[in-house]
C-alpha cells in the first residue's frame, strides 16, 4: 500500500482560494446594488419636480432636454443619493403625422372607365382574363364524324400513293395518320398548349 498523503494539495487550495475571492468580490457588488436601490427615488412626484427644477435649471424646454453625461457635472450632487440620468421627452419625431400625409385614393370606390370589364368572383376574373374561346368539354363526341370526313378526304390521296395495299393496310395507315393529325378533336383541345 502507498504511504498515506499527509498535508494539502497545493493546485486545490489555490483553487478554492480563487472561488473564495470571486464570491466575496460578487457579494460585495450585490450588496453595493441593493444599497444603491435603497437610496433610489422612486417616487412618481419626487421625479417630476427633479425633472422641472432640471428644465428651470438648464433653461431649454422640456421636448428638447434629454439629459445626458454632459449634464451630469452640473447638477448639485447628494452624498446619500447617486446621480442617475432622467429621460425628460425624447427629441422631436421628425416622422410626419397621418394628417400631413395626402390621402389615397380607396380602389374599390373607383368608377371602372369605358371597355373595361369588372369581376367580382374568381370565374368571371378568369372569363375576363382569357382572350381565346372556351375549350371544347368533350372532343370525343365530334370524333366520329371528325373521322369520318377526315377518312373521306384522305383515303383517295393514300390510294394514289400505295395501290398495291390492302383496304385494311390503307386504314391502318389512315389510322395512324389521324392520330397526328390536327383535325382529330383531341389534338384540338392541346394544340393550344403546345404551340406555345
Amino acid at each position: 500500500m502507498p504511504k498515506k498523503f499527509q498535508g494539502e494539495n497545493s493546485k486545490s487550495a489555490t483553487a478554492r482560494a480563487r472561488k473564495a475571492e470571486a464570491k466575496a468580490v460578487a457579494d460585495a457588488r450585490k450588496q453595493k446594488e441593493l444599497e444603491d436601490a435603497l437610496w433610489q427615488e422612486t417616487d412618481k412626484h419626487v421625479m417630476k419636480k427633479e425633472q422641472r427644477r432640471l428644465v428651470r435649471s438648464s433653461g431649454k424646454e422640456p421636448h428638447t432636454l434629454f439629459l445626458s453625461s454632459c449634464f451630469l457635472p452640473s447638477l448639485p450632487s447628494d452624498p446619500r443619493r447617486p446621480i442617475r440620468p432622467i429621460l425628460v421627452y425624447p427629441f422631436k419625431s421628425t416622422e410626419k403625422s397621418h394628417l400631413e400625409m395626402p390621402l389615397e385614393e380607396n380602389i374599390n370606390q373607383i368608377v371602372p372607365e369605358e371597355g373595361t370589364m369588372e369581376a367580382r368572383t374568381i370565374e368571371d376574373a378568369i372569363a375576363v382574363l382569357s382572350t381565346k374561346e372556351d375549350l371544347d368539354r368533350h372532343p370525343e363526341r365530334r370524333m366520329k364524324a371528325a373521322y369520318a370526313a377526315f377518312e373521306e378526304a384522305n383515303m383517295a390521296r393514300l390510294k394514289m400513293e400505295n395501290p398495291n395495299m390492302r383496304l385494311s393496310q390503307l386504314k391502318q395507315q389512315l389510322k395512324k395518320e389521324w392520330t397526328k393529325s390536327p383535325e382529330n378533336p383531341l389534338n384540338q383541345r392541346v394544340a393550344a398548349y403546345n404551340s406555345k
